[in-house]
């Protein structure tokens, strides 16, 4: 359910809370035309695929060379949905807590090192290109988790949103958000969290963001589900 030949049901993997943020027919041509086509896609570079066409030595590594349709795709037909952007800063700030990092104690804490996540820190390899140091398996860095025990919220790779970027004309974010989200029809550029092992701390800053095309292959995959 990730293909053209076999797409998502228009308005499936939609937030309870925000009506409309279900997938949309307008996407199906931004998926790969068939499951072939998939798996080459997923090889789009030996330096930073993990997806190998037999179980391997990758089976608990983030997936990635995947697109935010892709992850959108994946999150539905594995029953969830990709979180909002506020649902994923309220995870990796500890809500009310404002975490600088995921495993900010005290909150204000700014301390970070590899053994919290993994990320790029202009010393621990060459450069950034290929990224340095790689990334690992999942939860291998327990003392990254976040106050309600997710993994990995910061490094190792970045994380899509459901969230479209927002532009000019956009609403501003909403004081409080109570399930608020910024959904776009079309083809736009989203919002990705938490940084990835070629990335330097600041990424890893939970009131940071970034922003990707939605067709460019790159990011993981974390799903949210109902309560």
């Amino acid at each position: 359910m990730g293909t053209q030949a076999s797409p998502p049901t228009v308005g499936s993997g939609e937030h309870a809370a925000i009506p409309g943020s279900g997938w949309q027919a307008s996407w199906n041509a931004n998926l790969t035309t068939d499951k072939t086509a998939l798996i080459a896609a997923l090889k789009c570079d030996a330096t930073y695929q993990s997806w190998t066409d037999t179980p391997g030595t990758f089976e608990n590594r983030p997936i990635n060379c995947v697109t935010w349709y892709e992850a959108m795709a994946f999150c539905i037909w594995d029953g969830g949905y990709l979180p909002t952007e506020a649902e994923w800063n309220y995870a990796a700030a500890g809500g009310d807590q404002q975490r600088a990092y995921p495993w900010s104690v005290p909150a204000s804490s700014l301390t970070v090192d590899g053994s919290y996540a993994t990320f790029y820190d202009g010393s621990n390899c060459g450069g950034p290109n290929p990224p340095c140091p790689g990334m690992v398996d999942v939860g291998t860095k327990p003392l990254g988790d976040g106050r309600f025990g997710q993994s990995d919220l910061g490094g190792n790779a970045d994380e899509p949103i459901l969230d479209a970027a927002r532009g000019v004309g956009d609403p501003v974010y909403l004081t409080p958000c109570i399930d608020c989200a910024l959904i776009k029809s079309g083809d736009y550029d989203h919002v990705v969290r938490g940084g990835n092992n070629g990335t330097l701390k600041l990424f890893m800053r939970t009131g940071h963001r970034s922003f990707r095309a939605p067709r460019y292959r790159a990011s993981d995959i974390r799903c949210a589900r109902a309560p």
